[in-house]
Parts: structure tokens; C-alpha cells; sequence
């Protein structure tokens, strides 16, 4: 698929606190490890980013050069909750391995499901 780029101002991920800041850092921690640890109801809120934001998706995921495992599980949590993804990041360190496993399936599954959808984009 060929690489697309949108305009930072067209990322749907920029209403809902992406790149802001936490007004509650310990508390958005806490409730980015309960969220991020719980990998069906992560998945599901990947899902609706991949339904949801068509340009962060199609910025975003046609970027094979960035960790787009990271970036759906990052969008995910904004969306569901406004939390930045700083405090995603380090929520993820406090994951258990196995955790961190069934997460990335749930990434790989929506991924895959956005590619899916949109193979027709690279013809």
C-alpha cells in the first residue's frame, strides 16, 4: 500500500487528547494499565478507531516505517478515554507479558482488518 499523508489538522486523533497533556497523570496511568490490560475491550476500541478516523487511520497505518501496533493501541485509549499517549506508553510498562502479547493481537487484528478495508486504495 502506498504511503498517504494528510495534514495534522484532518487527524480525527488531535480532538480527543492524542498529543496533549494529562491533567491527572497518576490517575490516567491507573486507568490506562486497567484499559490497556484488559485486551477485548482495547480491541474493541481499536476497532473503532480503525471505523471511526479515516484520515489518522489512513496517515497513520500506510506508514509501515512506524510502529503502528503502538499507534492504533495509542489511539485507541485517546478515543476511549482522552488519554495522552505518553501515559499510554508508560502504562505499557506496567503490563504482564502476556498482556502485551494478546494486545498486539488485538492491534494485528485491526490493522489488518483497516488493510482489508482499504486494499482497493492501492491499486
Amino acid at each position: 500500500m502506498k504511503r498517504i499523508y494528510h495534514p495534522y489538522w484532518k487527524w480525527e486523533e488531535n480532538n480527543f487528547n492524542m498529543w496533549g497533556k494529562s491533567s491527572n497523570r497518576e490517575e490516567d496511568i491507573k486507568t490506562a494499565i486497567e484499559f490497556t490490560g484488559d485486551h477485548k475491550k482495547y480491541g474493541s476500541w481499536m476497532m473503532r478507531v480503525v471505523d471511526d478516523w479515516p484520515f489518522s487511520c489512513e496517515h497513520n497505518l500506510t506508514d509501515k516505517s512506524q510502529n503502528r501496533r503502538a499507534w492504533i493501541g495509542h489511539a485507541a485509549v485517546a478515543y476511549w478515554a482522552g488519554i495522552p499517549e505518553d501515559i499510554v506508553r508508560k502504562a505499557w510498562g506496567f503490563l504482564t507479558d502476556e498482556q502485551r502479547e494478546l494486545a498486539n493481537i488485538e492491534a494485528d487484528m485491526a490493522i489488518q482488518e483497516w488493510e482489508r478495508r482499504n486494499a482497493e486504495k492501492d491499486d
